[in-house]
């Protein structure tokens, strides 16, 4: 049995629209959080398998992802950095609540 792009592509494609159906329904910033790491994982996973399929013996893809992987891990700590100190001052990480914060 061979297996095809397809086999892959789904299972991403469904991860990217969980994602961007949690991201749009959320007010909580941790899931919204999650909901956007979701996506970027669908993508890395998309970039493994065109590289994969495209160009079997090199491994371009594979770097291009794990420099993603450590871009998204770097902008999650910056993300939860910020959602502390905004659970400091407004005692909630609703994003509704968030305008309650304008001078």
């Amino acid at each position: 049995m061979d297996i095809t792009l397809m086999y892959y592509l789904i299972p991403s494609l469904i991860m990217f629209c969980c994602g961007v159906y949690g991201f749009i329904t959320r007010k909580n910033m941790i899931a919204i959080l999650i909901s956007l790491e979701l996506m970027l994982n669908a993508v890395d996973i998309n970039f493994v398998v065109f590289n994969r399929f495209l160009f079997p013996g090199q491994l371009e893809g594979m770097f291009f992802t794990l420099f993603a992987i450590a871009i998204a891990a770097a902008e999650t700590a910056l993300a939860i950095a910020i959602i502390i100190n905004i659970f400091r001052v407004a005692k909630n990480i609703d994003v509704r609540d968030l305008t309650k914060m304008k001078f």
